[in-house]
């Protein structure tokens, strides 16, 4: 009996391991190519940046790392990280804008991968509810292309960031 469940379970992680094997690995150290990049004018609901700055992207089985520091106008850094999910379920990260959940879904090339949020926020006793939409996709091994789209006062907000791996 415990020879049947091992094999079993050494039978399931290879087949873990084979649906990963045909997906991209976005894992590395992303820098900003600002040149390439297109973000939306201040009047389309672009005074806040979508996305964008340098990151780190570490990439596990079925998991999914961003780390991101920034610094704010008072000069101080901030590192936030969101973990996604790689299955399809959905993935509750925490930052100081409010907690979002998100979904992570595979192309079905394993190509590429969109991240759908939704984030709800409280503003001025108000609750507001914020979607958006990320496509990442490798353009080439060293070339990072994060399409997104979210719903701004005026419509739909799109940006797209290209990134170069350090």
């Amino acid at each position: 009996m415990k020879k049947v469940l091992f094999v079993l379970v050494l039978l399931m992680a290879v087949l873990v391991v084979n649906a990963q094997a045909g997906k991209t690995n976005f894992a590395g150290t992303w820098t900003l190519n600002a040149e390439k990049s297109t973000q939306p004018q201040a009047d389309q609901g672009g005074g806040m940046r979508m996305g964008g700055g340098n990151f780190v992207a570490t990439q596990e089985a079925n998991l999914l790392t961003v780390e991101r520091t920034r610094t704010g106008q008072d000069g101080q850094s901030t590192t936030t990280t969101m973990k996604y999910t790689l299955d399809g379920k959905e993935s509750i990260n925490t930052s100081p804008r409010g907690d979002s959940k998100s979904v992570a879904k595979w192309s079905a090339d394993g190509k590429s991968l969109t991240i759908e949020t939704s984030r709800t926020m409280d503003m001025n006793g108000e609750s507001r509810t914020m979607k958006s939409t990320e496509v990442w996709t490798l353009t080439d091994a060293k070339t990072l292309t994060v399409a997104s789209t979210r719903q701004g006062p005026n419509g739909e907000v799109k940006a797209t960031m290209v990134y170069d791996k350090k």
